[in-house]
């Protein structure tokens, strides 16, 4: 970008920053808005658990496979371009999926909204860190953590009013207006553009086998007990990933820069945020069908109910990433993994006479580690990397973050095919439910237990220390 006066950089902090931050707010509000919303799709299409299921996973599995492409080809061809195309699909998939006349139709147009997802998970992040300096970036890293938080905590709370008083569909309305918001201000009000690694190639075999070797592992993951053939597209994908190594080690010019990984800071940060959204993603859909298919509540007020966890999540968001900024981010990180490695453990003992008010202490906890763990994480990662990496980084803790979620819900979905094996979602399945949330809880903890581990073995960020 050309040099900028003083006030045209205050204005182009001031608009990457909003731009970055209500994208970051619009997936979130929709993925945990859907939750409230699963079982009142479910009685619509008449759709069986593992379906419903997939209705949630397909998005992120869709993401997860194209948002490396997309990070890499936002730094080649211009992050602002990747952005807002990918705000235009988002929006249009949107309002197909709102007006979806079956099950396989709104899989269908949950897919591509994934691919427009992607699009704009890859660029968001770098776009932020491109604009500000690195004593900056923590306070921005941790406002942007608290628009995701802020759409967390709106999710339910707006989901389940729409989808009791009008409708699931409008959940779906909601987000296009949205969308189209983003749009107008990224193209009227975000001038300039950023694309440092300009002039290098671009790994068209390393995508074909990214690509396909991610999409065959989640789905070779979630179908496992459900499609003979599972445990061979799993074995395929595993292949295929290990193909897509080897091509980016030899490639001039890699999709992934397979060398980033031999820093240890950023090693271990995008592996304690995998661990960390394969332990909690599935949470929030997990207590949506407790609270209303165990408990008996309505949407609405099981929208309330979910209300506690990221309400402390974006009010302690923007705080733990400035605190990033003078603290090191592995204590932080892993305390906040150790909170949420407790609260899932307290979820185990939930059933069917459990008082309302010990599943909201729980969710504080879970919010206030996840508070913690997140934005000093990010700027761990962010901070590990040269600026021309910028959108490889993002695209790369962006796609830890969705397969870990893709990887929680996979979990979710083989332990429901081993319980509920075909059956409806209703009154009757409820203890059924109970077991395969329990089963879920055990595994998560487990993993969460091992994050601890990953974040704290991550060394420490700060110039002139050792790790």
């Amino acid at each position: 970008m050309k040099n900028l006066t003083m006030d045209d950089a205050r204005e182009l902090k001031k608009y990457a920053l909003l731009v970055a931050t209500v994208s970051a707010f619009l997936t979130p509000f929709m993925g945990s808005a859907i939750n409230l919303a699963v079982p009142a799709i479910g009685r619509e299409f008449q759709l069986e658990a593992v379906m419903l299921n997939w209705i949630v996973t397909s998005f992120l599995v869709a993401s997860a496979v194209f948002l490396l492409p997309f990070g890499r080809a936002a730094d080649l061809y211009g992050r602002k371009k990747v952005f807002l195309a990918g705000m235009i699909i988002y929006a249009a998939f949107s309002l197909l999926s709102g007006l979806a006349t079956s099950g396989k139709a709104l899989l269908l147009f949950r897919v591509f909204n994934g691919i427009g997802g992607a699009m704009v998970f890859g660029t968001g992040v770098a776009i932020l860190t491109s604009v500000y300096p690195p004593a900056e970036r923590g306070r921005v890293l941790g406002l942007n953590a608290a628009a995701v938080y802020t759409g967390l905590s709106l999710g339910p709370v707006v989901g389940g009013f729409l989808t009791h008083q009008l409708g699931w569909r409008y959940i779906f309305y909601l987000n296009v207006l949205l969308a189209l918001i983003v749009v107008f201000i990224t193209f009227n009000k975000l001038q300039g553009e950023w694309r440092e690694a300009r002039g290098e190639g671009f790994d068209g075999a390393g995508a074909v086998l990214y690509s396909l070797g991610m999409t065959a592992f989640m789905v070779g993951m979630a179908a496992v007990n459900t499609l003979p053939r599972a445990p061979w597209i799993l074995l395929l994908g595993l292949l295929l990933l290990a193909w897509f190594v080897r091509q980016e080690i030899r490639h001039r010019y890699p999709l992934l820069n397979i060398n980033l990984f031999r820093n240890v800071v950023f090693a271990f940060s995008n592996l304690a945020a995998l661990i960390n959204y394969s332990s909690t993603y599935a949470v929030g859909f997990l207590l949506s069908l407790y609270l209303q298919v165990v408990k008996g509540l309505d949407a609405q007020a099981a929208g309330f109910i979910l209300l506690s966890q990221p309400v402390l999540m974006a009010l302690l968001s923007p705080r733990a990433g400035r605190l990033s900024d003078r603290v090191e981010p592995r204590i932080l990180a892993s305390l906040g993994m150790g909170l949420t490695f407790l609260g899932l453990c307290l979820l185990i003992f939930l059933h069917q006479d459990t008082p309302l008010w010990v599943a909201v202490g729980d969710l504080v906890l879970l919010g206030i580690g996840f508070a913690l763990f997140s934005s000093p994480n990010t700027n761990a990662v962010m901070s590990a990397v040269e600026k021309r990496y910028y959108g490889v980084a993002s695209a790369t803790l962006g796609t830890m973050r969705l397969v870990g979620q893709a990887l929680s819900m996979a979990l979710v979905t083989l332990f429901f095919s081993f319980f509920l094996k075909g059956m409806t979602i209703t009154a009757a399945a409820s203890p059924l439910l109970l077991k395969s949330m329990r089963i879920s809880f055990i595994v998560f903890a487990l993993l969460c237990a091992g994050g601890v581990f990953a974040s704290l073995a991550r060394g420490k960020v700060r110039k002139g220390e050792t790790a």
